[in-house]
């Protein structure tokens, strides 16, 4: 039964998308996992508690990915061997310099934003209001994330872009 009253053909390049993301994000929380575990070092509280706080906001987002691929009547994958197949992510030794983990980290939400529009084209094509409101909400929340991340990274001297500030 079609409940969602859309073309099932449309949804089909959605769901597809989708469960490159959930692979994608399985790898990520897997990441996340051995990096606040294997975190050393003088910045070892702060990027303990962030990265527990990143792989708690991980493991609510692969239920809902999962759970919106059943919405649109199809199953997710679920064998970690297939999402090693699917994602552009890649494993990592956790065994790395805080600044190292940032930085993997950094390059993965690059990775996960652009299959997160990827899904935003092919739901917009769909009409599935549904997908991108969820999608959507993620790329916001991960943007977010990586400016955090990001300025965890840089010296206290480094400046943000100025030209849009006049000048009194």
């Amino acid at each position: 039964m079609n409940y969602l009253n859309m073309d099932e053909k449309k949804l089909l390049p959605v769901v597809l998308e989708l469960n490159i993301l959930l692979a994608d994000y399985n790898l990520y929380y897997q990441k996340l996992r051995g990096f606040h575990w294997n975190i050393l070092g003088k910045n070892f509280f702060d990027l303990h508690i962030k990265f527990e706080e990143l792989y708690n906001d991980a493991k609510i987002k692969i239920d809902e990915i999962a759970e919106r691929i059943l919405t649109l009547q199809h199953h997710p994958v679920s064998q970690f061997a297939e999402y090693i197949k699917l994602s552009d992510l890649k494993e990592v030794t956790p065994l790395m310099k805080d600044i190292e983990m940032v930085t993997e980290l950094l390059g993965d939400h690059k990775k996960l934003l652009t299959q997160m529009r990827v899904i935003l084209e092919h739901a917009g094509e769909a009409g599935d209001e549904g997908t991108i409101d969820m999608v959507g909400a993620y790329i916001r929340e991960l943007e977010k994330s990586s400016w955090m991340l990001n300025a965890w990274s840089k010296n206290t001297s480094d400046h943000l872009d100025t030209s849009m500030i006049r000048k009194a």
